[in-house]
């Protein structure tokens, strides 16, 4: 038995959708598919929010669109008017109960970090009853179970959960795999189960989600808590490339590369999986394949515990412009105890993560996502007592990772990174080599992207 999942860029308008539906019908029968919200579905409910907190008045059309988009797949996907009413009727008390969280958020005038997680999960739950409806009208043996019932239990956070795999793993031997056995003794079922990626719930029964783009995570824990041959992610890409093609044109496909690999070019921006995707899988040794369903017999990249040796030590490059330093400045940092603690602390506790963090004698450098930047700035500002001299906020920066698993094995792979982006006629802001032994981390100018990574290319792959 296979668990896949099945991204929201794979999920969008009618065309699309029945060449997955197609594509489930030819070699789904006996798996669990994890679905994530239709596309864009999950960004208008969030905007929603927004909109109801403001505007009482704008909330039934925004619920009615959301219903519309909806009632009009159903529409062209399901041809039988018994069946469409069936899978409507199942979906609209759905739309009544988002339409009335919206007014109590417009009413009190307060968004809590537990009705934001319960209203973003609607995507999902809207998503998997669509898609079973229209298998089941296809005379497919298909149905769907929501995290609360099959057991998906978290830690308990809002907008960040992480899974209890020893609990999630015996609520599924109860509640799941009984639903994927075959009716008929000896042969292998045809169950389609379809599951709502991105939400679990705390031991007390909260909604909790696990973060933008978390479904692939509940695709893991799911693969891991069933004990499930392979975990297939299907995208509208080929795999992991060697670079960004559309930077760096020869851009190669790699058919095979580590946990740890992996794991590094999601952290650092490889698209391709969420980053913590990796953790439920790799305990269990769950191989994950990624697949393109535009071409689903294509060699697709497969993530394995050990890395393939080749020529080259270096298996991809990758970049991400969410970026920005905070630099803390104050003399002696490096040997004033606590100075490091209480400001990493102070940022950490208004909610922000720090991606990393570099020392000096006269400066800490904390690297943030932009987006926090202006507000982390905000927080030690206002410290008291305050124990720096001046601070300082970069946001021109793009951080370049070169991946492969055994780096810090190899003799002379920082210098020949600095040759190339000299050669480039780039600079390295900032470099981190040896906390990983599959990554080398530098920052450079935004600006210089694109011929640091054709040159970086050139020399490694």
């Amino acid at each position: 038995m296979k668990t896949v999942k099945i991204g929201g860029g794979c999920l969008k308008g009618r065309e699309v959708i029945s060449s997955i539906v197609d594509l489930i019908v030819q070699r789904g029968r006996g798996n669990v598919f994890v679905l994530s919200a239709l596309y864009g579905i999950t960004d208008k409910l969030l905007t929603g929010i927004d909109k109801a907190l403001k505007d009482e008045d704008s909330i039934p059309a925004m619920v009615s669109r959301l219903k519309d988009e909806h009632h009009n797949l159903l529409n062209e996907l399901i041809l039988k008017e018994e069946d469409r009413k069936s899978v409507k009727d199942e979906l609209d008390p759905l739309f009544i109960k988002i339409e009335r969280y919206y007014f109590g958020i417009n009413f009190t005038r307060e968004l809590t970090p537990r009705m934001h997680d319960i209203i973003a999960s609607y995507g999902e739950r809207l998503s998997v009853i669509l898609m079973a409806g229209v298998l089941k009208s296809r005379g497919e043996n298909a149905s769907y179970i929501m995290p609360q019932d099959a057991g998906v239990i978290t830690d308990g956070r809002f907008g960040d959960a992480t899974a209890n795999m020893l609990l999630t793993a015996q609520n599924f031997e109860k509640n799941v795999l009984p639903i994927m056995k075959s009716d008929k003794e000896g042969q292998a079922s045809d169950k389609i189960l379809f599951f709502p990626g991105f939400f679990g719930i705390s031991e007390s029964g909260e909604i909790t989600t696990f973060g933008r783009g978390g479904s692939d995570y509940s695709a893991a824990v799911v693969a891991a808590a069933l004990k499930a041959d392979l975990l297939e992610i299907w995208k509208d890409t080929e795999g992991f490339m060697s670079a960004d093609p559309n930077v760096v044109p020869d851009a190669k496909l790699i058919p095979v590369l580590s946990y740890e690999e992996a794991s590094e070019l999601a952290y650092s921006g490889a698209n391709i999986l969420h980053p913590r995707t990796v953790e439920p899988v790799r305990k269990s040794g769950i191989n994950i394949a990624i697949k393109n369903t535009l071409n689903p017999d294509g060699e697709g990249s497969l993530i394995t515990e050990y890395a393939v040796k080749s020529d080259s030590v270096v298996k991809s490059l990758t970049y991400t412009k969410d970026i920005a330093i905070l630099k803390v400045y104050a003399s002696g940092v490096g040997v004033r105890q606590g100075i490091l603690a209480k400001i990493a602390g102070t940022i950490s506790e208004a909610g922000i993560n720090i991606k990393s963090v570099v020392t000096s004698q006269t400066c800490i450098s904390l690297l943030l996502s932009r987006k926090d930047i202006d507000r982390a700035h905000s927080v030690i500002t206002n410290m008291r007592p305050r124990l720096y001299r001046e601070s300082e906020q970069i946001t021109d920066n793009a951080l370049i990772s070169v991946v492969g698993d055994g780096l810090h094995n190899h003799r002379g792979i920082a210098a020949r990174c600095f040759t190339a982006v000299s050669e480039a006629d780039a600079n390295i802001e900032m470099i981190s080599y040896g906390p990983s032994r599959a990554a080398l981390y530098f920052l450079i100018k935004e600006k210089d992207i694109e011929k640091t990574l054709k040159v970086l290319h050139s020399y490694f792959v």
